[in-house]
């Protein structure tokens, strides 16, 4: 059984395993088509539209199933490798341990937000962009710029708190967990981590910063901690609600699986605590 533990408890061993397997990932192009992925359904996720990805109940679902495609991927190239998660709510400055030179690199220059150091800088010659937002070839990063702060613990209870996970109109102006946490209502958990990161973080093509799969593994293992704080509340909406995925619709891309069969993730991995 996989177990995803917290980054900052992480091995240099499982650390430089983890970078590894991404970087093989990368030159074998799988990397790319999960960016290419990601960016397709922010585009396409509308409030007044389809939405899957985002905005909608199964942004959870589909992210938790698109980190274990990612995960799998990684196991693909190393059968020990597990996804690590970013608790943001404690290892809140840019001096944490995943900006290290070991693990991820750090911020990047003032000038144009290139990475400068860590095994994705350009200067390693690894991590070329190919999925873009303009013509930079570089990883972007430019921490605690857009906005300061993280996320607090106060804010992250404040919204494991709320006892329905959903609600009409089912996009971003809904109330209840799913929006409280993607971050379109309320304190702004999710979405403001994005931010916080900027450059690739901010845009529609996250993933090609690698962080995004350390932090959207934190946002999962909330949607865990939720489900177990609320076991009686179910996931929303049931059915025949036009242009979000119920509970037993298919959810593209992969029209095989559906929000019900990911509510437990304990049969695919676990977490350290």
């Amino acid at each position: 059984m996989t177990v995803r533990k917290n980054q900052a408890t992480l091995t240099a061993d499982e650390k430089k395993r983890f970078v590894d397997a991404v970087l093989a990932l990368k030159r074998s192009g799988r990397y790319d088509e999960f960016v290419r992925t990601h960016n397709a359904f922010i585009m396409a996720d509308t409030d007044t539209g389809e939405r899957t990805g985002h905005r909608s109940p199964s942004f959870l679902p589909w992210h938790r199933r698109f980190l274990l495609d990612f995960e799998q991927a990684l196991q693909s190239v190393d059968s020990s490798v597990a996804l690590p998660y970013w608790d943001w709510s404690t290892d809140r400055t840019v001096r944490a341990a995943l900006w290290a030179p070991d693990f991820l690199g750090g911020t990047g220059r003032s000038t144009d937000g290139r990475v400068l150091d860590g095994p994705f800088a350009a200067s390693a010659g690894n991590w070329p962009m190919t999925i873009r937002v303009d013509g930079r070839p570089f990883l972007r990063r430019s921490l605690g710029t857009a906005v300061r702060e993280l996320p607090t613990r106060a804010e992250v209870e404040s919204v494991l708190s709320i006892s329905t996970y959903d609600m009409a109109p089912y996009n971003s102006a809904s109330d209840g967990f799913r929006n409280n946490l993607e971050g379109w209502r309320g304190v702004n958990l999710h979405n403001r981590v994005h931010v916080w990161v900027g450059g690739h973080m901010a845009t529609g093509v996250s993933p090609n910063d690698p962080v995004f799969w350390l932090h959207h593994a934190f946002v999962d293992k909330l949607w865990a901690e939720w489900q177990r704080r609320h076991p009686d509340a179910a996931y929303v909406p049931a059915g025949g609600t036009p242009d979000v995925v119920d509970l037993n619709d298919t959810m593209k891309p992969w029209n095989d699986v559906r929000p019900a069969d990911l509510l437990d993730h304990t049969k695919y991995y676990t977490f350290d605590s």
